[in-house]
């Protein structure tokens, strides 16, 4: 019960962290396992880590908004899991559970960015806040290439590689943020490929500009601030 009120009340410092720990256990889900049961626990997971993204917004109206989306979409992918149980999920299901995951991962790194920029302060769990919305971008970006796959007739995705599965799509979608580029995976048309161009640009201003600032901020408590740095109109004459 503390352990609960921990996680969920106002004063809780690392519910960011606890966020991260949700990706990557998303991430992990993902990867190994398929058919209905894999998809349902996915699904959960991804829910969790929204209402507990719009929790640690600090916004009573984002979190009662978001506790009821989440209970609806959560009853949605149980009786998806009933019906799934007995007859394999259809490709127009699997369709739509794409994108529902796409918005899932879309509007929470939205949300940490509005709590991030209404914060007066650079500390730890902004730091870490930060960070869950720049892996929550490679997680969107990675249920955006799947959809377009479920969706796509032809070509297959990745062309003589196949249509790709959830372990290619995250892999492939990580890869193109950070812009690292192996190029063992590529979209075989568009808009695949529009959109990984679109990752690979916003994932290199995400780094150089809001994660940077942020981290060269990040004081430790009782640090001095940092100094500024000085003009060349206030450096000394030359011989002095």
């Amino acid at each position: 019960m503390r352990s609960w009120r921990w996680l969920t009340g106002q004063q809780a410092t690392n519910r960011y962290g606890v966020v991260l720990l949700l990706l990557g256990v998303c991430y992990v889900t993902s990867v190994s396992s398929s058919g209905t049961g894999g998809i349902t626990v996915v699904m959960l997971v991804q829910l969790l880590t929204l209402w507990l993204t719009f929790s640690a917004s600090e916004s009573r109206r984002a979190q009662r908004i978001a506790g009821v989306a989440c209970l609806a979409m959560g009853a949605l992918v149980l009786a998806v899991t009933v019906f799934g149980l007995v007859l394999e999920l259809s490709h127009a299901t699997l369709r739509w559970i794409a994108l529902i995951s796409v918005v899932v991962y879309l509007l929470a790194p939205l949300v940490i960015l509005r709590h991030l920029v209404r914060r007066t302060v650079v500390d730890l769990r902004t730091v870490l806040g930060a960070v869950a919305a720049y892996v929550m971008l490679g997680m969107m970006f990675a249920f955006t290439y799947r959809a377009i796959s479920l969706w796509q007739t032809s070509p297959a995705f990745f062309g003589g590689d196949g249509p790709g599965d959830n372990a290619d799509f995250l892999f492939f979608s990580f890869i193109t943020l950070t812009t690292t580029g192996y190029g063992d995976l590529v979209p075989a048309a568009n808009p695949g490929q529009s959109v990984a161009v679109l990752e690979a640009v916003i994932g290199q201003l995400f780094l150089v500009t809001a994660l940077a600032k942020i981290v060269n901020a990040w004081r430790l408590p009782g640090s001095p601030p940092a100094s500024p740095l000085a003009s060349a109109d206030d450096a000394p004459p030359p011989g002095t």
